[in-house]
């Protein structure tokens, strides 16, 4: 049995497993190959691996990984969990089960992006959600914002110092007059036709509607949601937030005794949501697995 299976192996997962290795706590890292920036050429506002490839991040960290004996990795998915505290069963994508103290879920989320044709295939290239993560590649260059009025407003503020002009595009349906005029007080243009498909153009995106086209150096979005990656925390029963997130304590504690969870998939009732930081995730993993260590300590 292992002291700890880490289900994920994204920045959360991979330091979790790495804080577990160092005091010498037998982990399984489960590397489903899936990750929510798995499209990303380059990561950015992580300080001494800005512009890094996430790839090349997570190959690194696996390398590391290798020098401690009381980590495992295996790159395979995990389909269920079962048992409690202190006897776990997590189930393997193949049908085998391995047993564990402590689990800690570190899945991450996955992106349901707005229905505009082609949006998919440029996800983590040229159409982007994080200002802090991509907007300074942007800097002095036009871009379009795909979305809902609101967070389309919250993203010019963030932007609007950094980029070249914005024009923001609806989805589904025109704006409202009043919202079109917010917007347009923002000091942007303000698309009077809903996008309908982008593309890629030269180093650019090309965003149609029905009524003309604009090119733009890349996209933000404003509408979508994010969820679950995987069906953990609704098969567990675990007390989630309104921004559908896992409720975590300080240390990574979920409603469930032995559970943890870390990274995008959770956060603290005292944050209004997740926040999408490489950095972010690797602490959440990291607080995890000191929790994990805090706990059997206080078996024994």
């Amino acid at each position: 049995m292992y002291d700890a299976i880490v289900i994920g192996a994204g920045p959360a997962g991979l330091q979790a497993a790495l804080t577990l290795g160092r005091m010498h706590r037998s982990t399984l890292l489960l590397d489903s190959g899936e990750y929510r920036n798995g499209t990303v050429l380059h990561m950015h506002n992580m300080v001494g691996q800005d512009g890094a490839p996430p790839a090349e991040f997570r190959a690194t960290a696996r390398a590391e990984l290798a020098a401690y004996d009381d980590v495992e990795i295996r790159d395979a998915g995990a389909t269920g969990i079962s048992g409690g505290e202190g006897a776990f069963q997590v189930t393997l994508a193949d049908g085998s089960t391995v047993d564990g103290r402590r689990v800690i879920l570190a899945t991450g989320v996955a992106d349901d992006l707005p229905p505009v044709a082609g949006l998919q295939d440029l996800w983590g290239t040229r159409a982007f959600i994080c200002p802090f993560c991509d907007g300074h590649e942007h800097a002095h260059k036009p871009i379009g914002i795909v979305g809902a009025a609101p967070r389309a407003e919250h993203l010019i503020g963030l932007l609007g110092r950094i980029v070249g002009d914005i024009t923001v595009f609806p989805v589904d349906e025109a704006f409202s007059a009043e919202d079109a005029r917010t917007l347009e007080a923002k000091g942007v243009r303000v698309s009077s036709a809903p996008a309908i498909s982008v593309e890629k153009d030269a180093d650019g995106v090309r965003i149609r509607t029905d009524d003309g086209e604009r090119a733009v150096a890349g996209i933000f979005v404003a509408a979508g949601s994010m969820r679950q990656r995987a069906p953990f925390a609704a098969d567990l029963g675990l007390a989630m937030l309104e921004s559908g997130s896992i409720e975590i304590d300080d240390f990574g504690r979920t409603s469930v005794p032995g559970i943890f969870a870390a990274g995008d998939l959770a956060h603290r009732a005292s944050l209004p949501g997740p926040m999408a930081s490489v950095l972010l995730a690797a602490a959440a993993g990291q607080l995890a697995a000191v929790g994990i260590i805090q706990s059997l300590a206080a078996e024994h």
